[in-house]
């Protein structure tokens, strides 16, 4: 079984033993509730309905004595209406003790037939009281004493002696409701301690089997193992790792064998790349010998192309940048000119707006006549509302703010006309120093044509003097095609050989972060002699010479062998080459 269906198994049991101590501890919390409720909205309401309807017979009986004991007629009235409503008090309780019993199942016959009988008591007492409120208003004293005491106070204590054997059921059915939810609360308590036991046990078990487990499938502690993991991570491959002597399947005994397998790969790794390192350092030796003999024979050349390139690179530079001075020369003199329009434009548009704003300060005139006009007229109004007396008052009022309205518009016209005659001196100001503007610009764009026509004559100078030296360069550039191809081939050979040593010792280096015992490792190669043929080299090196990154080689010839297969190749083939 999986780790991980163990660990499954064995907190899957433990919470399935934690829901069941939910569920049952919900479902009795259920039960007890429903107990509550019983008690608090049904078995309450019961026993206070029957002590209302016991205080509404006590309150009777104490009605009844005193209309026996009076002698007073409006007394006995009071007390025969005191007996009537405690009767309505009575049978309100009566009813609501009905709908109770309706609700809860689990009234018993004794209550119900109490209850009967308490109705059909209820009923003929009614009709007793009823009897005596006639007999007051009658005015038969002594006969109404009679009944009362011969007929209504027997009835009275029997509907007392009923109602109390009813109050005594009411409350031993509320203790028993009580009882049953202490036992529930009880039982509840044990299953979940029985519950809760055993989920313990369980899982104390199974941490115990899981970690048993674990550490049998380990082979040892998981600190151990990420130890020696961390150790052979980083290249020591000398790490002992300790297992118990029947281990054939934890994962220390596989790390073991991990470590065995990485020790025969890394010996033999280091024997391969030291047998690649010494080949490649005798193979790029020779092609460095070689091309350093090839490189002077091409020097003389070389540097002769590498003059006129660079010669052709600065006339061809000298031509590029007259070209673009006369482009600059042209922009300049067409930028001058739209300028020159644009000024002109501006210069018109200051003029436009000029009239514009002496058009305004007329219209602020008319308005400013206007305002004036209306406050004359208000005036008027409110002269002749005054003349009016009581009925022009209102109007008078109304020409009052004509005239407010008329003198604020006049303020604001003269204000606006200050604005705009000062808007029109600095326009006049604008205009003039816009039509200088103007001048200048025509000045400045006759100055730039000038210098656009010398630039155009030295850029068709420049670049007649680029076609020549190009012809030249072309002539010179086929001579040294010939001899590149050569220098190409040797430095292409040199670059591999150089590349692959460069491999070489990448891969000894990565091999050299594992530490592996020494009866592991194989002898290195011996370094074979150089020939004489790749003897010391010239000391007089000839220098490096900038060639013109746009130089384009010819394809090379169908004879001539790929880099990589020369490289391979004799010393005989070399010295063909």
């Amino acid at each position: 079984m999986k780790v991980g269906a163990k660990l499954g198994l064995g907190f899957g049991l433990v919470l399935l033993l934690l829901a069941a101590i939910t569920a049952i501890g919900i479902a009795r919390m259920v039960q007890i509730n429903q107990q509550v409720e019983n008690i608090v909205s049904i078995n309450n309401v019961e026993i206070r309905a029957v002590m209302g309807m016991r205080a509404a017979i006590f309150e009777q009986s104490i009605a009844v004595r005193n209309v026996a004991l009076m002698s007073d007629r409006a007394a006995i009235d009071r007390e025969l209406e005191g007996l009537m409503k405690q009767d309505q008090s009575y049978k309100a309780a009566q009813a609501k003790l009905q709908e109770m019993f309706g609700l809860d199942q689990q009234t018993t016959s004794r209550e119900k037939t109490l209850l009967a009988a308490a109705t059909e008591q209820s009923a003929a007492a009614s009709a007793m009281f009823a009897r005596a409120v006639e007999l007051s208003k009658q005015g038969e004293d002594a006969e109404l004493k009679r009944f009362i005491t011969d007929e209504i106070g027997p009835r009275q204590i029997q509907r007392r002696t009923t109602l109390a054997e009813l109050a005594t059921l009411e409350d031993e059915s509320n203790q028993q409701a009580g009882t049953h939810a202490r036992e529930v609360f009880e039982s509840a308590r044990l299953q979940m301690l029985v519950i809760g036991g055993l989920a313990l046990l369980i899982g104390l078990a199974a941490s115990w089997l899981i970690a048993r487990n674990l550490l049998r499938q380990l082979g040892g502690e998981p600190a151990y193992a990420a130890d020696i993991a961390q150790k052979i991570a980083v290249g020591d491959l000398t790490v002992e790792v300790d297992v118990a002597d029947k281990d054939q399947s934890s994962m220390l005994f596989a790390m073991k064998q991990m470590r065995d397998a990485l020790t025969r790969i890394v010996a033999q790794v280091r024997h391969g790349t030291d047998t690649i390192a010494t080949a490649s350092s005798q193979i790029a030796t020779g092609n460095l010998d070689l091309s350093s003999r090839t490189e002077q024979q091409a020097s003389s050349l070389e540097e002769t192309a590498s003059s006129m390139e660079e010669l052709t690179s600065t006339v061809k530079q000298n031509a590029d940048n007259a070209r673009q001075a006369n482009q600059l020369a042209s922009s300049a003199s067409s930028v001058a000119s739209e300028g020159g329009h644009v000024v002109q434009q501006v210069v018109d548009t200051m003029g436009s707006i000029n009239e514009s704003s002496r058009k305004i300060v007329d219209i602020i005139g008319v308005i400013d006549g206007i305002a004036f006009q209306t406050n004359i007229l208000a005036l008027n109004a409110a002269v002749e509302a005054a003349r009016a007396g009581e009925q022009g008052r209102g109007f008078a009022v109304v020409a009052s703010e004509v005239r407010t309205l008329a003198q604020r518009s006049a303020a604001a016209a003269k204000e606006i006309k200050v604005l705009i005659d000062d808007s029109v001196a600095k326009v006049d100001t604008g205009s003039k120093l816009v039509a200088q503007a103007g001048g200048t610009m025509e000045q400045v764009v006759q100055s730039v044509q000038q210098v656009t026509d010398i630039v155009s004559e030295i850029s068709a100078s420049s670049r007649e003097q680029s076609e020549g030296i190009e012809q030249i360069n072309q002539a010179v550039v086929q001579m040294d095609q010939v001899t590149q191809q050569n220098a190409a081939l040797v430095e292409e050979a040199a670059a591999a050989a150089q590349s692959l040593q460069d491999q070489a010792s990448t891969l000894q280096q990565i091999v050299s972060i594992f530490r592996i015992d020494g009866s592991q490792l194989a002898p290195a190669p011996r370094m074979a002699p150089l020939t004489a043929r790749h003897a010391t080299a010239p000391a007089a090196m000839a220098a490096p010479v900038r060639r013109a990154p746009e130089l384009q080689r010819p394809a090379l010839s169908p004879r001539t062998e790929p880099p990589r297969a020369r490289v391979a190749a004799g010393e005989d083939d070399w010295e063909q080459f």
